[in-house]
């Protein structure tokens, strides 16, 4: 098997509908393994087939605690409950995390590898990964999903920010918004080919909150 290059943003392959596959062959199970290696040297939890420049309905997950990767072809969420805030990222958008909604439990339909039904009732870090996964199958990516652009922060400003809380914990006057990108700077990032940050260095763990 081997790893495949990671598209980034703004790549128009990431906003495009992913296409129905009609047989599971060697050639859908080399692109699943391929994106199985990619997934973790790029240190992801799940990778959508268009991430890597493929437009068939395939993704994969491996849960931090699983030992083993998930293989699901033609995913489809067929049922959503609740609501709750997430922090999310994405390896096609390294260096960067979001706040956004996702659904408290879903239940989700796929072909495994070998071709056999998988029905999931799932919810926490599985559920939100699902999510993510089919929204990339979909065209869609997890900015689109932002309340606004200050729900995205910069991960290196983020982690500044907290020491300087810890550093001055009595000041009531400390802006909380200082690792906050302003909208320009957001649209710069969004609209630039150019990744501020290795997608290895970055993995887009995606965070309860």
């Amino acid at each position: 098997m081997a790893v495949r290059q990671i598209l980034f943003i703004p790549d128009p392959m990431l906003r495009r509908r992913a296409r129905k596959v009609q047989s599971i062959d060697s050639s859908v199970l080399r692109l699943a393994h391929d994106m199985v290696d990619t997934m973790r040297d790029s240190a992801g939890v799940g990778l959508a087939a268009n991430q890597v420049g493929d437009l068939r309905r395939v993704i994969v997950l491996q849960m931090p605690e699983e030992e083993e990767a998930r293989i699901y072809i033609n995913p489809e969420i067929i049922r959503r409950e609740g609501e709750r805030e997430v922090e999310e990222g994405c390896l096609s958008i390294p260096g960067y995390r979001g706040f956004i909604t996702r659904s408290v439990t879903i239940r989700f339909r796929a072909l495994d590898h070998e071709a056999k039904v998988v029905k999931i009732k799932a919810d926490e870090l599985l559920a939100q990964a699902l999510e993510h996964e089919v929204d990339h199958l979909n065209g869609i990516l997890y900015t689109d999903h932002l309340a606004s652009h200050e729900k995205l922060f910069r991960l290196e400003s983020r982690s500044d920010e907290a020491e300087d809380e810890e550093d001055d914990s009595e000041d009531s006057s400390h802006d909380e918004r200082l690792s906050v990108p302003t909208d320009q700077e957001i649209l710069n990032i969004l609209g630039s080919g150019s990744p501020p940050v290795d997608a290895r260095e970055a993995p887009a763990t995606l965070k309860i909150r």
